[in-house]
């Protein structure tokens, strides 16, 4: 057993294993665009799972007036049974953590119980990991003082981990949103001046978006779904500024709550939200071509200067040494 841990542990097979996990992980990225298509057909079925679901509810109220007009899915998973058992929720509550989960695009239950699994799960996992490995196979010749600070900060790595892994989900997902939204405003404003219902505008540019942003498509689809069906419509354009977090997209669904309420044209909203958003699309890439120059200062000093003084002073350096010969 000590010898295959020595084994699994020792320094070039996890180099071995980390350079596999890579190319892995390029490989997959590779394939992901053939496989966007499928990714886009199941995100719809799931939006429509919930659309049906949300139909339901909405039956369910009519009939019942007292029942509570809120949508819940059920989860009896492992994760659940364990979350309830030791009460993680009230030992690691959370409050925002459905507003993280719904932004990273996890929605339901299902994916809290497993956030709370892994918050309580990940710190034993990588403190037991870092405490055999620094104590039984390789102690980097470091006091015991210092191994033990290594074992507790990957211990309080290890509880902020789900979190820094649900951020990291929510910043790409509302980068493809943003990414595409100026576009889906301009085809919304077009679908809208032909005369198409906001409804059926927003599920037509849901099905043109999907081949430039699967997150929009989705989030269109979704929202579609609660403007039929939430007792307020206001409730559906506030839920899809929570789930994007993106300034741009709170001040279109403001605009479009505000034109509702008051009457005003949506079209005239949609025209100057579009162009907000272009330029705020634009001032984002004009922003990263000015940080540029100054994020490639450290690569060139590193990379291209000890090349340049290789090929510059090679050959003098060469010339010198015939001559001493």
């Amino acid at each position: 057993m000590r010898d295959l841990a020595l084994f699994i542990l020792d320094p070039v097979n996890l180099m071995t294993g980390l350079v596999a996990l890579f190319v892995f992980f390029t490989a997959m990225t590779l394939m992901k665009s053939v496989t966007s298509g499928d990714q886009l057909d199941k995100r719809m079925k799931a939006v429509a799972a919930r659309r049906d679901e949300l139909r339901r509810q909405s039956r369910q109220g009519i009939v019942q007036p007292g029942a509570n007009s809120g949508l819940r899915h059920t989860d009896e998973g492992l994760y659940k049974r364990i979350v309830e058992k030791l009460n993680l929720k009230t030992l690691l509550e959370d409050p925002k953590v459905v507003d993280k989960l719904a932004m990273a695009g996890y929605r339901g239950p299902k994916p809290v119980s497993t956030f709370y699994f892994f918050r309580f799960l990940m710190p034993f996992v990588l403190g037991a990991f870092t405490t055999f490995y620094i104590f039984v196979v390789n102690d980097f010749g470091q006091p015991t003082n210092i191994k033990i600070l290594i074992c507790v900060g990957m211990f309080v790595a290890g509880y902020y981990a789900p979190n820094l892994y649900i951020s990291n989900m929510a910043s790409k997902r509302r980068a493809s949103i943003i990414a595409a939204f100026p576009d889906a405003l301009d085809l919304l404003l077009i679908c809208v001046e032909s005369g198409m219902s906001i409804e059926a505008a927003i599920n037509k540019v849901s099905q043109e978006i999907g081949s430039a942003s699967i997150e929009l498509a989705e989030e269109m689809s979704l929202l579609v779904a609660e403007l039929s069906y939430l007792p307020e419509r206001r409730m559906a354009y506030e839920g899809l500024a929570r789930r994007t977090n993106h300034p741009g997209i709170k001040a279109v669904c403001t605009a479009m709550i505000q034109a509702e309420k008051y009457g005003t044209p949506l079209g005239t909203a949609l025209r100057v939200m579009a162009k907000e958003n272009r330029e705020l699309r634009l001032s984002a890439a004009e922003k990263k071509a000015a940080a540029l120059p100054a994020q490639l200062t450290v690569p060139m000093i590193v990379f291209f200067l000890p090349v340049l003084f290789v090929v510059i002073l090679g050959p003098a350096i060469l010339n010198v040494m015939d001559m001493k010969k």
